[in-house]
């Protein structure tokens, strides 16, 4: 049984975390000094539930919607050639700055803050070679927005203890925190305020071919082979099954039958609950 154990939390946490997993894990758990957040905080409940691995994926299909965002990803970064680098870097950057000590965090926040600040470029295909940069207020609070949205949906319906809406209230007004700090203009203090922002993104939002090469990427090529391949792409039907019937349409995705997409991820996500349960390393 603990064979089994290992070879599930492995599968998990060698694409998220990456060969460093210990080392990192020791400096963000265990190194003393204040945290934003306290133990209990919806932020926390959220962000360390497995259902997050659903969210991830179902935030990327989301925010290649906005052709903008998605130039400076394909333009300026590794995403195509190291898509698992990119997710470990990403997973490591919300698990500092939700669990990590105050200076750690702030110091992973002004990374990220410097390389925005040096990407730059102009839309070839946008009405005149429109500049773009990515640290554009408008770009931050779409890709802050998606990302947050997709959090609290997969936990909503994959999590193991699902908050109520005060609770998800107080986890969107939790993650302005962060937002605010990266240089994202008034993100949303609540359940509905990020709807809102969502919804006031939508006549921008459209299939390109940055969204075709993340779909191309996430769904029909996924980096993950082997056996462990076979689990991440029931966790990416899952998260298939959360996204807006609007953006299932607009990335070209065939409609699917939300209940047994989500039966199959919810069993996975119990399974590798348990087996992170049983880790010492957790």
């Amino acid at each position: 049984m603990q064979g089994i154990r290992t070879t599930l939390v492995q599968a998990v946490r060698q694409p998220v975390a990456g060969d460093r997993f210990e080392e990192q894990h020791a400096r963000i758990w265990h190194a003393a000094g204040p945290r934003w957040f306290a133990e209990g905080d919806p932020i926390r409940t959220v962000h360390s539930d497995i259902a997050m691995l659903i969210g991830g994926i179902r935030a990327l299909l989301l925010q290649s919607l906005h052709p903008v965002a998605m130039r400076g990803v394909t333009e300026h970064s590794d995403f195509r050639t190291d898509p698992l680098g990119r997710l470990q870097r990403t997973s490591h950057f919300i698990t500092v700055t939700t669990f990590g000590t105050v200076p750690d965090a702030e110091r992973a926040i002004a990374k990220v803050r410097g390389i925005h600040r040096r990407v730059r470029g102009a839309e070839r295909d946008g009405p005149g070679g429109r500049a773009y940069r990515a640290d554009d207020p408008d770009l931050l609070l779409w890709v802050h927005a998606a990302e947050i949205d997709s959090f609290l949906e997969a936990h909503r319906v994959f999590g193991a203890c699902p908050l109520d809406e005060a609770g998800y209230d107080r986890y969107v007004d939790q993650t302005r925190l962060v937002a605010e700090r990266l240089g994202v203009p008034d993100p949303p203090a609540s359940r509905a305020a990020l709807t809102a922002v969502i919804e006031g993104y939508r006549p921008e939002l459209m299939r390109g071919p940055g969204s075709d090469d993340v779909v191309e990427l996430l769904l029909r090529r996924p980096p993950i082979p082997g056996p462990s391949g076979v689990g991440y792409r029931a966790l990416a039907a899952g998260a298939v099954s959360l996204l807006p019937r609007w953006a299932r349409l607009q990335l070209g995705l065939p409609a699917i039958d939300r209940l047994p997409a989500r039966a199959v991820a919810g069993r996975l996500t119990r399974i590798l609950r348990w087996a992170l349960a049983g880790d010492t390393a957790v």
